[in-house]
């Protein structure tokens, strides 16, 4: 089952009864579990964060959305926060086996449903912008509910995606989007005297001011205190603590020190140990050192289908399709495994038994080897992209870099060939299945075959595509060629198996 994280911020941070609420709403909502409830009194403002399954997250912001409507009045709101309507944002953010266009999806039914059934204006944000001016949520919520009282309905660039083109008397407006993770990060700087000082920090770490790139940032001043308010929204290219160093540096530079700062809602846990390691100057840290890391890996079995698939669909470049083709020459495998194992032992087959034995242990070694070479097709970019980024402005440097970008190279190439060489093996495992197996399973030990062929040829493209960018593709040659002759020996195996496939469905 795919799920997805949802964190609608409501406009309520003082009335215990009405948080509790809101809350027991969106979790009455089957398969939903809300994770945590994060209350601003100075803010006046609520942020829930829950996870539910694709087919009901929408219905359960729905509730949290609903609730909020009936009990927020925002004509007798007041808050440091800036807000728009009861509910002020509602995003939803893909997690493990689900995809941004999952989450897009899901805000465009929320939106309609919530502009059809409570008459709320819906503005889409972030990456379900329906427009390039509602891509940031701060140009959509400028001038807040008592602004978009009078330019919802007047203003043709303020028409809402759903709803009526008039502001809710009560509920005023509301933001629905899909975005990925986010963290509430607040960094204090002592007392409310220094609200100018925490003003001119956000303004310098912001990204919109030309400072953190995915920083947006507020000086705020809550409970007394001088507040640097912030949404890392993007922590690859500003981690939370490169925020932190910023705000800082910044402040002091105006004669003030951070006394303390807060994290709003949930954070990734490798946001704080890339903080932790940054601080320890640990520079051979990797998140493979987490000794909790790895005890969920192995007891797991490692990544799941759905993590994979999610990876993949990402717009970072691994796992690729070198990873692809070992997967898939693994789920050959694994089906060759099954056929054998559904032949063995019985009376029909009992001439082939040995055979089969042998066949199903094989079977279930290549499972394993692809599923390594899997995670080394992913592992060999690293080294390749690590050689492109060697300097090469002096002769001297050109030479290091382009012996090792071939090394490199090599390397990369090796893998997927190492890929083939299994996927062969597989293809004449599956032929041998669909010719001698159960026929019963033939069908299966044919798909066998077709995935083994499929991975062996996916494989061989990226052992070519390694040699054709080699600086010396002489020394790549062999390589591509022994790819070149395991795709046509994988075929003639899968041919084989097709045939004998056929010949039980005649």
């Amino acid at each position: 089952m795919s799920f997805v994280e949802c964190v609608p911020n409501f406009s309520e941070g003082r009335r215990p009864e009405v948080i509790a609420a809101i809350r027991d709403a969106i979790a009455g909502v089957p398969g939903t579990v809300v994770l945590d409830v994060s209350s601003d009194p100075s803010h006046n403002r609520t942020v829930v964060t829950f996870v539910a399954p694709v087919s009901s997250a929408a219905d359960a912001a729905f509730a949290g959305i609903a609730t909020a409507a009936t009990l927020i009045d925002l004509n007798t709101h007041q808050g440091e926060h800036p807000r728009l309507g009861a509910t002020d944002v509602c995003p939803f953010i893909p997690l493990e086996g689900t995809s941004m266009e999952d989450c897009i999806a899901l805000a465009r039914t929320l939106g309609e449903r919530v502009g059809k059934e409570l008459a709320v204006p819906v503005f889409l944000y972030e990456r379900a912008a329906s427009r390039p001016d509602r891509v940031n949520l701060a140009d959509i919520r400028r001038g807040e509910f008592e602004g978009a009282k009078t330019s919802i309905g007047t203003d043709p660039n303020r028409v809402p995606d759903f709803g009526p083109n008039a502001i809710h008397p009560t509920a005023g407006a509301t933001v629905i989007g899909a975005r990925p993770f986010l963290v509430a990060f607040n960094v204090y700087l002592g007392g409310k005297e220094h609200l100018a000082i925490a003003k001119a920090v956000a303004k310098a770490v912001r990204g919109s001011s030309g400072g953190l790139k995915g920083v947006k940032g507020l000086g705020l001043e809550v409970d007394g205190q001088a507040q640097v308010s912030m949404n890392l929204v993007d922590l690859d290219a500003t981690p939370l603590h490169r925020a932190y160093e910023m705000v800082r540096m910044e402040a002091e530079a105006l004669g003030v020190t951070p006394t303390w700062s807060e994290v709003v809602g949930l954070v990734p846990e490798r946001a704080l140990f890339e903080t932790a390691a940054r601080h320890l100057r640990w520079r051979t840290y990797s998140p493979d050192l987490v000794l909790e890391r790895q005890v969920r890996s192995a007891a797991s079995g490692g990544v799941s289908l759905a993590g994979f698939v999610s990876e993949v669909a990402s717009n970072a470049p691994v796992p690729g399709g070198g990873s692809v083709a070992a997967h898939a020459g693994a789920l050959g495998a694994a089906l060759a495994q099954m056929v054998a194992g559904l032949t063995v032992g019985k009376k029909k087959y009992a001439a082939v038994d040995a055979e089969m034995q042998a066949i199903a242990i094989r079977a279930a070694s290549l499972v394993r080897r692809l599923g390594e070479l899997r995670v080394e097709d992913a592992q060999a970019y690293a080294s390749v992209s690590a050689a492109y980024q060697l300097p090469k402005e002096t002769p001297e440097q050109q030479t290091v870099r382009e012996a090792a970008i071939q090394a490199a190279l090599v390397g990369a190439a090796k893998t997927p060939l190492e890929t083939a060489r299994c996927c062969a093996e597989v293809a004449a495992l599956a032929a041998t299945c669909a010719e001698q197996g159960n026929t019963n399973a033939a069908s299966d030990a044919g798909v066998a075959a077709l995935m083994a062929e499929a991975a062996c040829r996916g494989a061989t493209y990226n052992v070519r595509i390694n040699v054709v960018a080699m600086p010396d593709r002489a020394a790549g040659a062999p390589l591509a060629a022994e790819a070149q002759a395991l795709v046509a020996r994988c075929a003639a195996d899968a041919a084989r198996a097709t045939a004998a496939v056929e010949r039980q469905l005649a």
